[in-house]
């Protein structure tokens, strides 16, 4: 497994900063942001994403994914295959797409499946010529695809190597589904795992309770981790890990939170590393 950190939230950082806070916290890379307002971005993309490559590989460091713009949802967007073009010219693998939302109150549920299947077989397309795998993610609030079982009905029956389940222990918390069995339902798409954590609370709602849900450090919240790694190892994963750091901490506090982050996923893993 590669431990790596999202850069979604290290926007202002330059490539020698972000591979100086990776040493720092014994990161393997990242998962490079590539949207507009960011280093790499996708009118650069050509240029700028293998030289990240190159320069980052100069450190012992790699970008093991990237992440495109919220708008990137379907093939023959402008910018998807000049960006999957520059990963494959970069050595990136595994490419995050956007999110196809679903509001039950305007939408079918399952002509939206088709829809996004459709998407999918355009993907798949452009990922046999580029090889690089195009990943979906689990995300809560309103989204297709919101825990495993939702994204297996979007994936199965693609090929695993063109289409990718990314999973989301504390979204799959969020959404009720119990971690081994949503990985049973999409392991043969596994592809990408994010690590965040939340803590659920209730709130008040037209007198009643409702769940709430905050950001938290690793390890403060409510997945069980031990539950998620013992898993993971179990069925032999040996992707990317991602580390989100969407904790709301102040912003002077943000770096120490995110290598404790870095540190508690980085302990998941050593104890579970065989002895010699």
């Amino acid at each position: 497994m590669k431990l790596v950190v999202f850069t979604k939230l290290f926007k202002e950082k330059s490539l020698a900063e972000l591979a100086g806070f990776a040493h720092d916290a014994k990161l393997d890379g990242f998962d490079l942001c590539v949207r507009r307002g960011y280093i790499v971005h996708p009118d650069n993309v050509r240029t700028e994403l293998p030289e990240a490559a190159n320069f980052f590989a100069r450190e012992g460091l790699s970008i093991a994914m990237v992440t495109g713009d919220f708008d990137v949802l379907l093939p023959d967007h402008p910018t998807a295959d000049p960006l999957l073009a520059a990963m494959d010219h970069a050595g990136v693998r595994f490419l995050k797409l956007g999110y196809f939302h679903f509001d039950p109150r305007k939408q079918d549920y399952w002509p939206e499946v088709d829809r996004v299947r459709r998407a999918f077989e355009g993907w798949q397309q452009l990922s046999r010529r580029h090889h690089v795998k195009v990943c979906y993610h689990t995300h809560s609030h309103g989204c297709m695809g919101l825990n495993c079982a939702s994204l297996a009905h979007l994936v199965r029956g693609f090929d695993p190597n063109c289409i990718g389940a990314y999973i989301d222990p504390l979204h799959m918390l969020l959404e009720g589904e119990e971690f081994p069995v949503g990985v049973a339902m999409v392991k043969e798409h596994l592809s990408l795992v994010a690590l965040k954590d939340a803590l659920i609370t209730r709130q008040e709602k037209n007198g009643h309770g409702a769940p709430a849900h905050k950001v938290v450090r690793a390890g403060e919240g409510m997945v069980d981790w031990t539950t998620v790694f013992d898993e993971l190892y179990r069925v032999g994963y040996a992707g990317p890990l991602t580390i989100h750091c969407e904790f709301e901490v102040p912003k002077e506090e943000f770096a120490a939170a995110a290598r404790h982050d870095a540190a508690f996923f980085r302990g998941q893993i050593e104890k579970r590393r065989p002895q010699p």
